[in-house]
C-alpha cells in the first residue's frame, strides 16, 4: 500500500489507532505491535471513531491492516483487571466499532500478515475483501480463553462458511494457515509477503476505477441479504436502478461502450 503521508492523521495521541489518507484511499493501521497490534480496552472507541470518518474524508476504498508483521491478536486482556468495568459496558463500545465498520458503504480490503485470531480475525472477515500472506494465521481463539465468540463472528461465520463449520471454527478454537483460509472462503487471495503490498494495490486500483454510486448501492444490497424478502430485495434493485440511470456514470459507460474504450467514473 502506497502512501504519500500528506493526510496522515493518528485517531488518536498515541497512535495505536491510525488513519492515514493517500487520494481517495484511506488506510486504518491497529499499531501496537508488541502485542501483535491487540487492541486495548480505550482503543475500541477510537476505532469506531477512526472508522466513522473514513466517509466524512471523501475517501472511496478503505484498507485495514496492522502495523509489522500481524494483523491483529484481538482484544488486549493483559488491562482486563484494570479499572473494571461491566462486560455490556466493554461489549458496547466492541460492537460499536463492528458496527461501525459494517456500515461502512465504500469497499473495505483486510491486508493480512501474521496473525488474526479473536476479534482481530472478525475484523478482517468483517471487510469486503481479504488479501493475505502466506505466513498469515487465523484462529476463532476465544474458547481458548474461557470466552464465547464476539466482534460480528457469530453472524459473520455462518454466512460465510456455512453452520457446522463455523461451529468447528469457534467451538474448538484451531489455527488455520492462510491456505486453508483460502479454501474455505474465508480469503480472496494468499500471496508471499513481499507480494502482500502490491497484490492489494492493483485490487484497490481495480475499486477505484468502479462506479461509486452504483458500486455503494449494491453493497448496501448484498449486506442486507439475509434479511430482506425476495420481493423486497427486486425493488431494491429497482430503486437502486433508477439513481444509477440519472447518475453522469451510467451515461458515461454507455458512450464508453460505443466508442469501445474502458468507461472514466468520477462517482456523480
Amino acid at each position: 500500500m502506497s502512501s504519500s503521508g500528506a493526510g496522515d492523521r493518528p485517531a488518536d495521541g498515541g497512535g495505536a489507532v491510525r488513519l492515514t489518507r493517500d487520494g481517495p484511499v484511506a488506510t486504518l493501521t491497529l499499531a501496537n505491535p508488541r502485542r501483535k497490534n491487540a487492541v486495548a480496552r480505550s482503543s475500541w472507541r477510537l476505532l469506531r471513531a477512526a472508522l466513522d470518518d473514513v466517509v466524512d474524508g471523501g475517501a472511496r476504498v478503505l484498507v485495514v491492516t496492522g502495523a509489522g508483521e500481524d494483523f491483529c491478536a484481538g482484544a488486549d486482556l493483559s488491562d482486563a483487571g484494570a479499572g473494571r468495568r461491566p462486560p455490556m459496558v466493554d461489549m458496547a463500545e466492541v460492537n460499536a466499532a463492528c458496527l461501525a465498520l459494517h456500515r461502512l458503504p465504500v469497499p473495505t480490503v483486510a491486508r493480512v500478515d501474521g496473525v488474526a485470531v479473536g476479534a482481530g480475525m472478525n475484523l478482517a472477515l468483517g471487510c469486503d475483501f481479504v488479501v493475505a500472506s502466506t505466513r498469515a494465521r487465523f484462529s476463532e481463539i476465544f474458547v481458548r480463553r474461557g470466552l464465547s465468540v464476539d466482534f460480528g463472528g457469530s453472524w459473520l461465520l455462518p454466512r460465510l462458511v456455512g453452520a457446522h463449520r463455523a461451529k468447528e471454527l469457534v467451538l474448538l478454537g484451531d489455527e488455520i494457515g492462510a491456505e486453508r483460509a483460502r479454501e474455505w472462503g474465508l480469503v480472496r487471495e494468499v500471496v508471499a509477503p513481499e507480494e502482500l503490498d502490491g497484490t492489494v494495490d492493483r485490487l484497490v486500483a481495480r475499486l477505484l476505477a468502479g462506479p461509486p454510486v452504483a458500486m455503494r448501492l449494491s453493497k448496501r444490497m448484498l449486506d442486507d441479504a439475509w434479511e430482506v424478502s425476495f420481493e423486497r430485495a427486486l425493488e431494491d434493485e429497482a430503486r437502486a436502478q433508477q439513481v444509477n440511470f440519472g447518475t453522469e456514470d451510467t451515461a458515461e459507460a454507455g458512450r464508453a461502450f460505443l466508442e469501445k474504450r474502458d468507461p472514466v467514473f468520477r462517482g456523480r
